[in-house]
């Protein structure tokens, strides 16, 4: 027979391989390895609107632009809105507003930049009753600067003719127009 202190050795033994062996399974090696990141969804909505009305002030206390649209969808992950049929006036401080239209929108996380997509329409109706029409299909339009732009192709009634180009800038405050190449022009003589 064993002795006393050889059984004690051993059944200590045994008790510390077990441990050790759950110790193992419970601290194995490949917990420490990189886990992969769980994906997110690019395209999950994290809250939407419907008949969106959003308005902005001057520092004067004048109305900057006023916007609506049929929906406003937030995107989670890029922090990116979505704008269904979107409608902005830029008023500039003035009562003849730049009347923005397209089918889609994309406002960028800060509101500075609102890419409209589809259909995209510029009007204007200034002081002496002259309209302005500025399409194409797609254009970047700056709010706060007042400032639109695009690479497309673009169509310009207006001053008793029409402008075609590819690429434009529109400085809406001034009321100027650039087109940048391309430009082609048709006017009424009078």
């Amino acid at each position: 027979m064993l002795s006393k202190k050889i059984r004690n050795f051993l059944l200590f033994g045994v008790i510390a391989a077990l441990l050790l062996a759950v110790g193992y399974w419970n601290i194995s090696p490949g917990r420490f390895l990189d886990q992969p990141v769980a994906q997110v969804d690019e395209g999950l909505i994290d809250y939407y609107a419907t008949n969106a009305y959003s308005i902005q002030y001057l520092p004067d206390g004048k109305v900057q632009y006023e916007m609506t649209s049929d929906k406003v969808e937030h995107l989670k992950a890029s922090e990116v809105s979505l704008l269904t049929n979107p409608d902005l006036n830029l008023y500039r401080g003035t009562e003849f507003p730049w009347h923005v239209t397209s089918k889609r929108g994309e406002v960028n996380p800060d509101g500075t930049e609102v890419e409209l997509i589809d259909s995209v329409r510029v009007a204007r109706t200034d002081a002496q009753n002259r309209d302005t029409i500025i399409t194409s299909s797609r254009m970047t339009v700056f709010p706060q600067k007042q400032y639109a732009q695009t690479e497309q192709d673009v169509r310009i009634d207006g001053a008793g003719g029409v402008s075609t180009g590819k690429g434009m800038k529109a400085y809406l405050k001034e009321s100027r127009i650039h087109l940048l190449s391309n430009v082609r022009g048709q006017y009424e003589a009078r």
